[in-house]
């Protein structure tokens, strides 16, 4: 039997960002107040400046964490789950409107593309009170993928054809 064998590929930010780009769904990760780990699935993008985005609601946990302290740290995941998948950590800033506007703009963008009204998505964002959240990216992990170490299937070949 045909069995996976986990990688760890590291990558330089330039490789980093070309991975995250296509990928838009990550689990966002934030403190809370006892100290324990609050997470998010949330839908983001990669913005003009290289900096990661998230647009949300300014009465979400995350948020009320992250103004407290910055630090965040998120998995961005493959479309599949057993696809590659890299941890990220950094500093995040929220970003309220109407200063947020340009940013979720382009957040729109570096996920779906131009919009075929600007006017009404900027309503939108308005209406909605939408914030950002903008993430500068401090350190990274390898670009991964799930599996058995290469040892295991050494030994459990061999096991097998024993």
């Amino acid at each position: 039997m045909a069995r996976t064998i986990a990688t760890n590929k590291t990558v330089e930010f330039d490789e980093l960002l070309e991975f995250i780009r296509p990928r838009h769904q990550w689990i966002v990760t934030t403190e809370r107040v006892d100290g324990r780990p609050q997470m998010s699935p949330v839908t983001g993008g990669v913005n003009q400046y290289n900096k990661l985005a998230i647009a949300t609601y300014p009465q979400r946990d995350k948020i009320h964490n992250l103004r407290r302290n910055p630090d965040v740290s998120l998995c961005v995941l493959s479309d599949h789950f057993g696809g590659a998948w890299v941890q990220v950590d950094g500093k995040a800033t929220v970003v309220d409107l109407p200063d947020a506007m340009d940013g979720l703009v382009d957040y729109f963008r570096c996920i779906s593309g131009e919009h075929s009204d600007w006017d009404e998505y900027r309503a939108a964002m308005e209406r909605q009170g939408k914030c950002l959240i903008s993430i500068e990216i401090e350190r990274w992990g390898p670009v991964a993928t799930g599996g058995f170490p290469a040892s295991v299937v050494k030994r459990l070949d061999q096991l097998e054809s024993d």
